[in-house]
């Protein structure tokens, strides 16, 4: 019996210590991921409502039963109803990797409401929350201040969280010392940290479309495609740090807009977050897969960047940013705003169900 070669992902997943997750909770684009070696999956406000927009044949009858069952819910019920309806089916189809794995793999991420980012009790209470409704649930908390305060505290009570709205070296660390204090608290306390598995997102495509901003903005003019690797530069800085530290969370890299961002990362034990459409374009590339992790970043690539933006110095440098500067930076502000207004349309979105217009 012949047995079919690898696709590169399936590749990058045998070489190294990378796992491929879906970036969706999307069920058709999670079915073709874990046939291709996904091993989990994460989902936020934009894609819950670009999955309920493209999926709605599907999502329409139990919106429609959670409008009914609930005469007295607002949208904001509703909404929050339908996204843990959608997280508990991807978690139902990861569970199996769940259980083969020991808990270490197959899980789901849910964000908290990006509007929380202020509030640390509100984040670890819907934390709390998320991490009651299936064994597999992975919890999305932004590193903000107040984030790093969330981590920690969640840590602490046993939720596997996922730190998002990250995108710099200082941002990461902050996050691993957040969880190691938290897992520090909860084995004194006596309580079990074996099966916790935390992630640490860096999103490095967003890091790379708020320096291109800038760049326009002050009229920066460099190097082509130099501003393609500053992601990369931040990822591969932050990996050398927490293996040199033993740092328990690990990191996962996140926001792809070219391959590089996948191929500069094989051979890292790390997560990496693909879109569907990324996956099925990784996977009908020629692209060599190799172990490339542990290859600097050109330093004529990461001179040029560090000597023209202050912004990447302070992505790039280890005491870069205090956590209290964490909420202003660039794309930080950028990321809040497109999930809070992701959030806002999915609750319009939800609002035409509940109400819908008599002229039509």
């Amino acid at each position: 019996m012949s047995t079919a070669p690898l696709n590169p992902l399936q590749q990058t997943a045998a070489i190294g210590g990378n796992d491929c997750w879906n970036d969706s909770c999307s069920l058709p684009e999670l079915s073709y991921a874990i046939a291709n070696g996904a091993v989990g999956a994460t989902t936020n406000p934009t894609i819950v409502l670009g999955v309920l927009k493209k999926e709605l044949a599907v999502w329409r009858e139990p919106l429609q039963r959670i409008i009914e069952e609930n005469p007295k819910w607002t949208e904001v019920e509703v909404a929050w109803k339908l996204i843990e309806e959608m997280a508990l089916k991807a978690a139902e189809m990861l569970r199996p990797i769940y259980e083969r794995e020991r808990g270490r793999k197959g899980r789901i991420s849910m964000q908290t409401n990006p509007a929380y980012y202020r509030n640390a009790e509100a984040i670890v209470a819907q934390a709390q929350h998320f991490h009651g409704l299936a064994p597999n649930i992975q919890v999305k908390i932004p590193v903000t201040h107040a984030g790093i305060t969330a981590i920690e505290e969640a840590t602490f009570q046993g939720v596997n969280v996922n730190a998002t709205v990250c995108f710099t070296v200082p941002q990461s660390i902050a996050v691993a010392e957040a969880v190691e204090r938290g897992l520090q608290r909860r084995a004194a306390a006596g309580q079990d940290t074996a099966g916790m598995a935390p992630v640490c997102t860096i999103m490095i495509g967003r890091l790379d479309d708020w320096l291109k901003v800038v760049a326009r903005k002050d009229r920066i003019v460099l190097t082509p495609g130099h501003l393609d690797w500053a992601g990369i530069a931040v990822m591969k800085k932050a990996y050398g740090i927490f293996r040199q530290r033993g740092y328990r969370a690990r990191l996962l890299a996140a926001a792809y807009r070219h391959h590089l961002h996948w191929s500069e990362l094989i051979g890292g034990d790390i997560v990496q977050t693909i879109p569907y459409e990324w996956q099925l374009l990784f996977n009908k590339s020629d692209i060599e897969v190799r172990k490339r992790m542990d290859d600097p970043v050109d330093p004529a690539v990461v001179e040029e960047l560090y000597r023209k933006f202050a912004d990447f110095r302070r992505a790039y440098d280890e005491n870069g940013m205090t956590a209290e500067e964490f909420d202003r930076f660039g794309a930080t502000v950028r990321t809040l705003r497109t999930f809070i207004g992701s959030y806002a349309d999915l609750l319009a979105c939800v609002r035409d169900f509940m109400l819908p217009d008599p002229d039509k």
